[in-house]
């Protein structure tokens, strides 16, 4: 079977065409923010639409944030590199972690029904040093999410359109900062709707007309025999290790360390938090396995990505094997998947340095809603102008999702275990964090020896991390004794089989080294304090913008 590596055989949209289309989508979501936009904004409408958003409005957006353009592009990536269990490790893990949140966000909501940020209520648990930990990670996390955002618009539009990376990703970034800027999180849960159908409209259609113009059932017959033996198989080993446990754990800490997701969790209703994310977790499971086997179809036929980035593979197929309208069609539906996750980003960094670095630390006396405004407007800006930059880098999409989520699992036992557990102290929640790091960057970049000694102390820590995983998800839907037992036996089996093997898999074995680590050093500090923190505090301390400033008036009249 022939290679399909030449640019010369696929169809790009025209110039008129590529303009119609961004102007009909940019111009269409600019439309909609401004019907909804207000002379004078409420800053906690623009952070988090005062927590009333409905069922529908919430499951969209929920979905569209989660499918993003990244789960598209390493979707398709996963299915190119593994092959049959590709797609399905990236779609199952990543729709169980959406599934994964909602018990934990219940609690969330019950603790601190009022809050912007996750950063905010660690301020009201622990103080200031907690709360810029995790604001600090999530600002590192939103700007590398917004940068393989517009990655994915770069790439895209070298395929299919007559521009080239940079003026794809310059489009991408002032289209969605247009349409975000003024309402703030209120534009980004709307616009999410509208791009949530065309996004999952377009996938049905596209994702049977690509294996269909690819040769169908003979396309799978005179492909098979291109496919490894570990390709072929549903029980990859390789799969496993190298993307689905990796991957695995890393979702599991967007779930809780990401903010755009904290945002929609204080946004819902509390009384529809279940039902959303469980509705979110099918729509995005069946959406992004089906985009995934579009990777699987182009290994079978023989494509080689163009200049060796697998960011081109999607594109690429999508040109090869659809008309000319459905390559517009698909052209909408990854502009649409990108967008809803970029401006989810933006909304998310306004709302962190509107309430963790400006309100709750750099204001001096009462705050002034107009001025936070400002301050989330500009942030939106600033962080536009490094996605965008960040972006010129062309890093591959699989790996920087892999890296960011594998970092933010240091904090993932410690932010859980502050919601439940009163004994759980500032300085448990740091030094744990802070270790948890440390011992990742040593293993994640070979910085210390990984064999002999050295080697056997961070496998028997990342199984611990693989026990700490598992009692967290049984906590979450079970309680602490199946938790207990879930995560001690999954330790006990791990240890035999990570022993002299784990340390072949760098990006695996520092993952799970977080986990295990920042669970061992929260724990233990924990054990010898006699503090018996009272959670009514964080509400009572964690309050709306607008009951702030009702206050204030009162104050002042008094």
């Amino acid at each position: 079977m022939e290679p399909i590596d030449n640019l010369a055989s696929f169809h790009q949209l025209s110039m008129p065409v590529v303009i119609a289309l961004l102007v009909l989508f940019y111009g269409g979501t600019l439309w909609l923010s401004i019907r909804i936009s207000r002379r004078d904004e409420s800053v906690d409408g623009y952070m988090t639409s005062n927590s009333q958003v409905g069922f529908g409005l919430s499951t969209a957006s929920m979905t569209a944030t989660w499918i993003w353009a990244a789960s598209f592009y390493a979707a398709s990536t996963s299915g190119y590199k593994y092959g049959i269990s590709g797609p399905l490790h990236y779609g199952m893990w990543g729709a169980l972690m959406i599934l994964f949140i909602y018990p934990f966000g219940r609690r969330i909501r019950a603790v601190a029904p009022d809050a912007h940020t996750l950063a905010e209520v660690m301020q009201a648990r622990h103080g200031r040093t907690s709360q810029m930990i995790l604001a600090g990670s999530n600002l590192v996390g939103s700007v590398i999410s917004l940068m393989v955002n517009f990655t994915a618009a770069g790439a895209l539009m070298a395929i299919l359109t007559p521009l080239d990376f940079q003026t794809g990703v310059l489009i991408a970034g002032i289209g969605v900062l247009a349409y975000t800027l003024w309402s703030g999180f209120r534009a980004s849960v709307l616009t999410d709707f509208a791009q949530v159908i065309a996004m999952l409209g377009a996938a049905a259609l596209i994702i049977p007309l690509v294996y269909f113009g690819a040769g169908g059932t003979q396309m799978v017959h005179d492909g098979w025999s291109l496919l490894s033996s570990e390709q072929a198989s549903l029980w990859s080993r390789t799969a496993v290790l190298e993307q689905g446990a990796p991957f695995f754990v890393a979702v599991l800490a967007y779930a809780i360390g990401n903010q755009t997701i904290a945002q929609r969790l204080f946004a819902v209703r509390e009384d529809l938090i279940k039902p959303t994310f469980i509705t979110a977790t099918v729509g995005y499971g069946a959406t992004v396995i089906g985009l995934g086997m579009i990777g699987l179809i182009a290994l079978l036929v023989g494509v080689v990505p163009v200049d060796g980035d697998h960011n081109n593979l999607l594109p690429q197929m999508a040109s090869s094997y659809l008309t000319p309208f459905f390559v517009g069609v698909f052209f909408v539906m990854v502009i649409g998947s990108l967008s809803s996750t970029a401006d989810s980003d933006l909304a998310a960094l306004a709302a962190i340095v509107m309430t963790d670095v400006y309100a709750r630390n750099l204001a001096r006396g009462p705050v002034v809603p107009e001025r936070m405004l400002w301050v989330g407007r500009i942030t939106m800006i600033v962080a536009t102008t490094l996605g965008v930059v960040f972006a010129s880098f062309q890093l591959d999409i699989l790996s920087m999702l892999v890296f960011v989520g594998a970092l933010w699992g240091a904090i993932v036992f410690p932010v859980i275990a502050s919601f439940y557990w009163p004994r759980v102290t500032s300085s448990a929640f740091n030094w744990s964090v802070l270790v948890a790091v440390v011992l990742f960057i040593l293993a994640r970049f070979g910085l210390v020896p990984l064999h002999g000694a050295s080697g056997a102390v961070f496998e028997a820590l990342a199984a611990v991390g693989a026990g700490v995983v598992l009692g967290l998800m049984s906590f979450g839907f079970f309680g602490l004794r199946c938790a207990l037992v879930v995560g001690g036996l999954g330790t006990l089996a791990a240890l035999p089989f990570m022993h002299g093997f784990l340390r072949d898999y760098p990006v695996l074995l520092s993952s799970l080294t977080a986990y295990g680590s920042s669970m061992l050093v929260c724990t233990a500090l924990s054990l010898r304090s006699r503090q018996n923190f009272d959670f009514n505090r964080i509400r009572q301390q964690v309050t709306t913008f607008a009951d702030a400033a009702d206050d204030d008036k009162e104050n002042s009249h008094a």
